[in-house]
């Protein structure tokens, strides 16, 4: 468990997620960013917060790490219509850490492993609050008619 003041919710980025390696979302899509923030705002971070602190393997020094590099600023949620849910884009260490001297506590694979896994696992938890207790519009997303049909 981690006990630690629930940090400010992040703001969120106005860039196209396909930008990041690990999402691949309509070029053209309406990420409702704007209503995702204020549903933060609102009580979505702090709940998902409260939620996976009392999980986290994260430890206090490694979450001291993750506010001195001012990790939770580069978290970005978005609206993946196609899916119908929230995505997502977790901060993390790079592998490149040790060369870079990032951070003079920062002396393990185990410990940037630790933080990097926690902070993608504090994404998924927002997603899910926001999705399952905040969100109540539906997809608008509609499948082309010409699709196969599986029998």
């Amino acid at each position: 468990m981690l006990d630690v003041s629930v940090p400010d919710p992040p703001s969120l980025p106005k860039v196209d997620p396909n930008q990041y390696e690990d999402a691949q979302v309509a070029v053209d899509a309406d990420f409702k960013r704007t209503e995702l923030e204020e549903f933060l705002e609102a009580g979505a971070w702090t709940e998902a917060f409260e939620a996976w602190a009392q999980e986290t393997p994260v430890t206090d020094e490694q979450w001291q790490v993750v506010l001195e590099l001012d990790l939770l600023t580069y978290f970005d949620f978005f609206w993946d219509d196609f899916a119908d849910r929230v995505g997502y884009h977790a901060p993390g260490i790079p592998e490149d850490w040790k060369e870079r001297q990032l951070h003079p506590k920062l002396t393990s694979w185990g410990q940037v492993s630790s933080i990097n896994a926690g902070l993608t696992e504090l994404g998924q938890v927002v997603c899910d609050v926001l999705k399952d207790e905040y969100i109540d519009w539906e997809s608008s997303y509609e499948a082309p008619d010409d699709l196969p049909e599986f029998d």
